[in-house]
């Protein structure tokens, strides 16, 4: 699970210039000097975890200091930075299929692989090696349900098919928006409509919302945030719903009555680059390659219950915090990763996937 602020509002159009403005402001306009990098940093558990796990142990090692940038930064604002060579955030952090947008914009500079350790690099998985970005740690949406409405013992639903049986399974349901279209239960009505995972892309979306129309009367809240499920969970609003995998086990964590199934979890990822034109590209080169260290990503996992993108942290940590990671291999097999080329590949109208989802989903929730 994410706990980014802005993570599916990255793709939210914004006023470009009041944006470079205001952020050029927060990180002042000639702030940037040698021996500096700003990097764009979460707030909260996830930046105080993140903060501890990263970014002190390079400054330690390196005598860099790093000037977090707790803000949304949108992909307009990034644009603008690239486009008027004002660039005031060294690397940027946002969801997959952001990045793949920012990607294909020609908007970052090209990951410098050859500084980061062989060995590291070796380790990393596929999809968080791309081009120009680099993944650190990886999350899942999951189906959660609470204990005292699902005992062990007693039936539970464990695949999407079930979490739409509403009969042979009651209890209330929570599921995400669909408002953002870089996320939302698309790939989960598919699931419940019967296609295989790894036959859900390219995606039919009719047969997306035809399935949501069986599920609609039957979902007591659309969530559109980490935060949001993470109350609703807690408060009992649904029995069942799906979730960031790191939120429900922060509940689990706190004695909540709440359990996770990880079979059909869907398995996403953050990236992380340097906009075009960063003057301090080249230090940026090196922090991106401390990401990769295991030992670093050992020291995440154990903060915060994100999956390394590094297999070989999980001989560095113990097996209880291996069991609430998203990458464990007793759950990788019945997981899936979602497809960003998908989403951000631009028809024939001009418009992404991703963007296309956002508007049939706006007129359909209000059908």
């Amino acid at each position: 699970m994410s706990f980014l602020i802005n993570r599916r509002r990255f793709m939210q159009a914004t006023s470009s210039a009041v944006a470079l403005g205001a952020l050029s402001s927060a990180v002042g306009a000639h702030a940037q000097s040698s021996g500096e990098l700003r990097v764009n940093i979460s707030g909260g558990n996830w930046g105080e975890a993140y903060m501890a796990a990263f970014v002190k142990p390079f400054e330690a090692e390196t005598g860099i200091k790093i000037i977090p940038i707790h803000q949304d930064i949108s992909t307009s604002q990034i644009a603008m930075m690239v486009q008027s060579k004002n660039v005031t955030v060294d690397v940027t952090l946002s969801n997959v299929i952001t990045y793949t947008d920012l990607a294909n914009a020609g908007h970052l500079e090209k990951i410098d692989y050859s500084v980061f350790n062989k060995e590291d690099l070796d380790s990393v998985a596929d999809y968080c090696k791309q081009p120009y970005g680099f993944g650190a740690y990886i999350y899942s949406q999951n189906m959660v349900w609470n204990t005292e409405k699902f005992p062990a013992g007693k039936p539970r639903p464990n695949t999407w098919a079930e979490f739409w049986d509403v009969e042979k399974f009651p209890g209330l349901r929570s599921l995400e928006a669909g408002v953002w279209g870089t996320e939302g239960p698309f790939e989960e009505a598919l699931l419940a409509d019967g296609v295989p995972m790894d036959a859900l892309y390219p995606m039919d979306v009719d047969r997306v919302f035809a399935s949501l129309d069986k599920i609609k009367p039957h979902i007591r809240k659309w969530w559109t945030s980490g935060s949001e499920i993470l109350q609703i969970l807690r408060d009992d609003v649904a029995d069942i719903a799906q979730s960031y995998d790191g939120r429900a086990n922060s509940l689990v964590d706190s004695g909540e009555p709440i359990e996770l199934n990880r079979n059909q979890a869907k398995l996403m990822w953050d990236m992380q680059g340097i906009p075009k034109g960063s003057p301090n590209a080249e230090i940026a080169q090196k922090f991106l390659a401390s990401l990769a260290r295991p030992e670093r990503q050992a020291t995440w996992a154990k903060l915060f219950s994100q999956s390394p993108s590094n297999s070989k942290v999980y001989s560095l940590i113990s097996d209880d915090v291996a069991r609430k990671l998203a990458t464990h291999p007793d759950y990788i097999k019945s997981s899936y990763t979602v497809d960003p080329k998908w989403y951000s590949e631009i028809g024939s109208d001009g418009m992404s996937n991703a963007q296309r989802l956002t508007q049939r989903w706006n007129e359909w929730v209000l059908q």
